[in-house]
């Protein structure tokens, strides 16, 4: 699902993926739903392909927003409340206990939680790729 939904430097927000052109792609805007093209020359990138350093590795950008899906039980955050508050990395530190303090920084925090605001009021619940179940190798003989 995530790998459908863009981030855009220099543009606010984030986008889901319509169409594709030469040299571009059709995207709209999930907060307005307006539809703009986006060049080759812009930088673009998947959430799909985002992960977070945490003490035991990257953890994928779609397992964490699973996990404040579940923490907040499906609610919206207030992150300015908590920038307020000081209390923006406690509130990450709840759901990702294990995360590189050195590596993440509060503006990255900010914008995980923005983007999840963003995406709940879209509709979306699920965030992880659910990874297809491998098949199992046939024992029949095939002579």
């Amino acid at each position: 699902m995530l790998r459908k939904i863009l981030a855009v430097t220099g543009r606010p927000g984030l986008f889901e993926i319509v169409s594709q052109g030469k040299n571009m792609i059709i995207v709209e805007e999930l907060a307005t739903g307006h539809r703009l093209p986006v060049h080759s020359r812009e930088k673009v990138v998947s959430l799909g392909d985002i992960a977070m350093y945490t003490d035991s590795g990257d953890k994928p950008l779609g397992e964490i927003l699973d996990a404040v899906y579940a923490r907040n039980e499906g609610k919206p955050i207030d992150v300015k409340g908590l920038i307020a508050d000081g209390k923006l990395r406690d509130e990450f530190e709840a759901v990702i206990p294990d995360f590189d303090k050195d590596r993440v920084f509060d503006s990255d925090i900010k914008k995980l939680f923005t983007w999840y605001n963003a995406l709940i009021a879209k509709g979306y619940t699920r965030f992880a790729d659910e990874e297809p179940e491998a098949e199992e190798p046939s024992t029949e003989d095939k002579n």
